[in-house]
C-alpha cells in the first residue's frame, strides 16, 4: 500500500466554518483525499471519490462509537451498515417513494406555506429562515410522522435539546442527562403516535406494515433521525435557495418558469448542501485514490467540495439556475445511505418559493442586513431578512 499522506496543516476551523469553499478548492488542488489535522480526519474532495466512498459500506462505516447521534437515539438506519442497516431502512422505503410523497404532501406543503406567509404578509418585512423555512420543515415532519400537532412546541423543544446533546458529545463532553430526558419524552410521543396510528395515516403508520422486524424502540429511533434530518436539512435547503434567489434578484423569473425553478433547486443544492459532510470510519487499512488510510481513521465525505469539483462543474462558484448538469450534485448522497427524505424536501422547497413569489410581489433582500450560509457540517444563513 502506498505511503502517500497529503496534508493540509494550513486549514483552520474558523475558515471552514465561515466559508469553506476557498479552503476546499485548495484541498482539491492538493488531491482527492487529504489529511486535515484540524479535523483529525481525511477529507475526500472530488466528486468521483466521494461517490465511490458513499457506495462502500464495507471498507467505510458509520457504525462506530464516535458517531454521536447513535449514542443519543440508539441504533437506526443512520448509524448502521450492511444487513442491519437494510433491516432498519427497508420499512420506510415504500412510504418515502416519490409518487407516495407527491400525492400525500404537495397540497399540504402549499397550504402550510400559505398559512405561514399570512402570519407576516402585512408586516412588510420578514426573516424568512425562522418565519418560513424552519417552521415549514418542522410542521411537515410532525405531520409526516403522525405526531400530535398540538404538541409542536414540545416536540421542537425536545429536538433542540437532543441536537445540543449531540453537539456536546461531538465536542468531547459526557452524554448530557438533558439530552437523554428529551429523547425519552420524544420516544413517548412516538409510541403514542404508533399506538393510535391508522393504516397509512402517516409515513410512520405506513411503515408499520413492513416493520415487523423492528421493535418499537427501533421504530422510535428511526423516527427520531427522520425528524431531525427532515427539520435541519430541509430548513437549510429552503433557506439556501431563498438566499441564492434573493441575492441574485432572480426570484420572480425563476418562480414563473417551472423548469427554471427545478433547475434553481438543483443548482442551490449543488452550491450549498445543507448537510455538507458525511462522517465515515475505516474498517481496515485501505487505500482511497492512492492514499493509505489506517484502520479506524475518520474519513470525511465532503459534498460541499464534490459539488464544486472543477472537473465536473464549469465556473463552480457561480449560481446558475440554467446549469445543465446541476443534478450531478452529491447532496442527497448515493448508495445505501441515499437520503430518504429528498422527495419531501424538494416538494417543500418548491412550495416555499412559489408561495412567497405569488403572495409577496416585489420581495427583495434587505441590503442593510445581509447574510450568507455558514457552518462546516450544516450550512444555512443565520438570517434572511427581506422586505416587499
Amino acid at each position: 500500500m502506498t505511503a502517500s499522506r497529503p496534508t493540509a496543516d494550513w486549514a483552520t476551523l474558523a475558515e471552514l466554518e465561515r466559508d469553506p469553499h476557498p479552503t476546499l478548492a485548495r484541498l482539491r488542488a492538493s488531491g482527492p483525499v487529504v489529511w486535515v489535522p484540524v479535523l483529525n480526519g481525511w477529507v475526500v474532495t472530488t466528486r468521483a471519490e466521494n461517490l465511490a466512498a458513499m457506495r462502500d459500506d464495507v471498507g467505510l462505516t458509520v457504525d462506530d462509537p464516535r458517531f454521536t447521534t447513535g449514542r443519543i437515539t440508539g441504533p437506526s438506519m443512520l448509524s448502521t451498515d450492511g444487513p442491519e442497516h437494510e433491516r432498519h431502512r427497508a420499512p420506510f422505503a415504500r412510504p418515502f417513494r416519490l409518487d407516495a410523497i407527491r400525492e400525500r404532501f404537495t397540497d399540504a406543503a402549499a397550504e402550510e406555506v400559505a398559512r405561514l406567509i399570512d402570519a407576516f404578509a402585512a408586516d412588510g418585512e420578514a426573516e424568512l429562515r425562522t418565519q418560513l423555512a424552519g417552521p415549514l420543515a418542522a410542521r411537515m415532519m410532525i405531520l409526516a410522522l403522525g405526531l400530535d400537532i398540538a404538541a409542536e412546541d414540545d416536540i421542537l423543544g425536545w429536538y433542540a435539546r437532543i441536537v445540543e446533546a449531540v453537539q456536546q458529545l461531538s465536542a468531547g463532553a459526557d452524554e448530557p442527562q438533558d439530552g437523554r430526558d428529551a429523547y425519552a419524552a420524544f420516544a413517548d410521543a412516538v409510541r403514542v403516535a404508533l399506538d393510535s396510528a391508522e393504516d397509512g395515516s402517516s409515513l410512520l403508520a405506513a411503515a408499520l406494515g413492513d416493520a415487523s422486524m423492528l421493535t418499537r424502540d427501533e421504530l422510535t429511533s428511526n423516527a427520531a433521525v427522520l425528524l431531525f434530518g427532515g427539520i435541519e436539512t430541509t430548513e437549510g435547503m429552503i433557506a439556501n435557495l431563498l438566499h441564492h434567489l434573493l441575492t441574485t434578484e432572480s426570484l420572480a423569473e425563476v418562480a414563473a418558469d417551472p423548469a427554471l425553478l427545478d433547475g434553481a433547486i438543483e443548482e442551490s443544492l449543488r452550491m450549498e448542501p445543507a448537510a455538507a459532510v458525511l462522517d465515515r470510519y475505516a474498517t481496515a487499512d485501505l487505500e482511497l485514490a492512492g492514499v493509505a488510510i489506517p484502520r479506524g481513521d475518520l474519513v470525511i465525505l465532503s459534498m460541499a467540495s464534490a459539488n464544486r469539483d472543477e472537473a465536473v462543474f464549469a465556473d463552480p462558484d457561480r449560481f446558475d439556475p440554467r446549469r445543465e448538469n446541476a443534478r450531478l450534485h452529491t447532496t442527497f448522497a448515493t448508495g445505501p445511505h441515499v437520503c430518504l427524505g429528498m422527495h419531501l424536501a424538494r416538494i417543500e422547497t418548491r412550495a416555499a418559493v412559489l408561495g412567497i413569489a405569488r403572495a409577496l410581489p416585489g420581495l427583495r433582500a434587505d441590503p442593510e442586513r445581509p447574510s450568507a450560509p455558514r457552518g462546516l457540517v450544516f450550512r444555512k444563513p443565520p438570517a434572511i431578512w427581506a422586505h416587499w
